[in-house]
């Protein structure tokens, strides 16, 4: 048997937790996360991070292994995975990865470009001219030094212009000119298997996840986090709403609703991302059987 990365792969409360539980179980294979934000050991309750009954079941990796003030970065988390894999695929065969962070993914099973790994002094000058001067003027400032990119980013998402002008500061060229986006070649097999719901059903599922949140003490969670508000690690639903509550913007039954729409409209994204994906299979979580059939006949042709 060729060695096999199995990736699980869905929008937010679609049920790809038990799912790999199941898969690992089978296989005998370990979990690796794909999540960016459960990787974070402060973020438990609002990243719904597996709990310490999912945890024995399988060994997990990528869970709760940094704090909120650590830099990472999907081209950090690609060398990281590639070189576990290097080590777990010595003694098993499958090996299941499972997770909704769309970048993280593809990081893995794609490669991402290589672009040079911003430092501490540049990050640092980035942030506080946004933190000064806005996300407007630092648009203006990437239209003149990368008009190619500043001509397709997201301008409204401040990672994406901030990290642009990071490598246009560091390395004197265009962020642009690092965007080869050629797949690299991997030493192992890649299987996706997507997992989706009506949506009405999974919307259903993502109100449900966030009441039940909130009961597990989402609202104390963000609390203890709320002084690192201005991380990148906590520009994340869940938390930015109850930042909202906290100060004085929304009350929080309004925060709560918005945590919800805001899940919903992130799995409208996350399934726009992974259906340009043809590699991936996709089926309903219910279907174990039929899971596990095509995960055999791919593994033994």
């Amino acid at each position: 048997m060729s060695k096999t990365l199995l990736v699980l792969i869905g929008p937010t409360g679609v049920g790809k937790t038990e799912l790999s539980l199941y898969l690992a179980d089978h296989f005998g294979s370990p979990i690796i996360s794909s999540d960016s934000r459960q990787l974070y050991a402060d973020l438990k309750i609002g990243t719904a991070a597996p709990t310490m009954e999912q945890l024995s079941k399988a060994p997990h990796y990528f869970i709760g292994t940094l704090k909120l003030t650590d830099y990472y970065s999907a081209a950090q988390y690609e060398a990281d995975v590639l070189l576990l894999l290097e080590k777990l695929f010595q003694t098993k065969d499958v090996v299941v990865m499972t997770g909704g962070s769309m970048m993280y993914i593809d990081a893995v099973c794609k490669g991402i470009d290589d672009i040079p790994t911003v430092d501490k002094d540049t990050r640092e000058l980035l942030l506080q001219k946004y933190e000064t001067e806005g996300l407007e003027n630092l648009c203006s400032e990437l239209k003149l030094l990368d008009p190619d990119y500043y001509n397709i980013v997201d301008l409204k998402n401040p990672k994406r212009v901030i990290h642009a002008l990071e490598i246009c500061y560091m390395t004197g060229k265009t962020y642009t000119s690092f965007r080869t986006r050629s797949a690299k070649e991997r030493p192992f097999h890649i299987l996706k298997i997507g997992l989706t719901r009506d949506r009405e059903e999974l919307y259903e599922r993502i109100n449900r996840r966030v009441d039940i949140m909130m009961e597990e003490g989402l609202l104390e969670e963000a609390r203890k986090v709320y002084p690192y508000k201005h991380l990148n690690s906590l520009n994340t639903v869940g938390y930015k709403e109850l930042f909202n509550y906290f100060d004085g913007y929304w009350e929080l039954p309004f925060a709560i609703e918005k945590i919800k729409q805001n899940s919903r409209i992130y799995s409208r994204k996350q399934m726009t991302w992974f259906k340009r994906d043809e590699e991936i299979v996709w089926f309903h979580p219910d279907q174990e059987t039929e899971i596990m059939d095509y995960i055999q006949k791919m593994l033994n042709d």
